[in-house]
């Protein structure tokens, strides 16, 4: 199995506001970088329940891999028509594991407690985070504690016209 990120922060590091509002990406909306390809790659979506509910604010449903939606303290979901999701709770490890019998090989692995729920149990195997000019100042960070320090491979920096810097980096093990 393998887990990837791909996501964008703020240069100072937060992936959205502290009200959970991505408001500040809707100027680089549109802009080619790499997301199509990437999705293209991946055979499911692990969203925490935050993520779930910004993505739900959205108009129209943009998924169309599998969603599992993990959660300890929802008990059902409210899913979108066309919407194939699922509510999942459980130590990371589990998910994977469940997820792993059931057929997927590769999981697109978004939302800030979620991604480090599964840096800090060695899940991630690839990173792509896109900077964005633009210092938030505080809000929901990308990265917290980790039990021990994670040495990244840099594979490739990309720039964009509009002044988005994109990292790709693989998790050495």
């Amino acid at each position: 199995m393998k887990a990837s990120v791909f996501c964008a922060t703020s240069i100072d590091g937060f992936l959205a506001r502290t009200d959970d509002s991505i408001d500040w990406l809707n100027p680089y909306e549109g802009d080619p970088h790499g997301y199509e390809e990437f999705i293209a790659t991946i055979d499911a979506v692990v969203l925490g329940r935050r993520t779930f509910e910004v993505v739900l604010g959205f108009p129209g449903w943009h998924y169309t891999k599998p969603v599992f939606v993990l959660s300890h303290t929802l008990k059902e979901l409210h899913i979108p028509e066309a919407a194939q999701c699922e509510l999942l709770s459980g130590d990371p490890r589990d998910i994977v594991a469940t997820l792993e019998r059931r057929g997927y090989h590769h999981l697109y692995v978004d939302g800030g407690i979620v991604i480090q729920q599964f840096l800090r149990a060695g899940l991630i195997d690839r990173m792509t985070i896109t900077r964005v000019p633009m210092l938030l100042g505080a809000g929901i960070p990308l990265f917290g504690a980790l039990p021990r320090e994670l040495q990244l491979h840099h594979v490739a920096t990309r720039t964009y016209p509009s002044g988005l810097v994109q990292s790709e980096y693989e998790i050495k093990r």
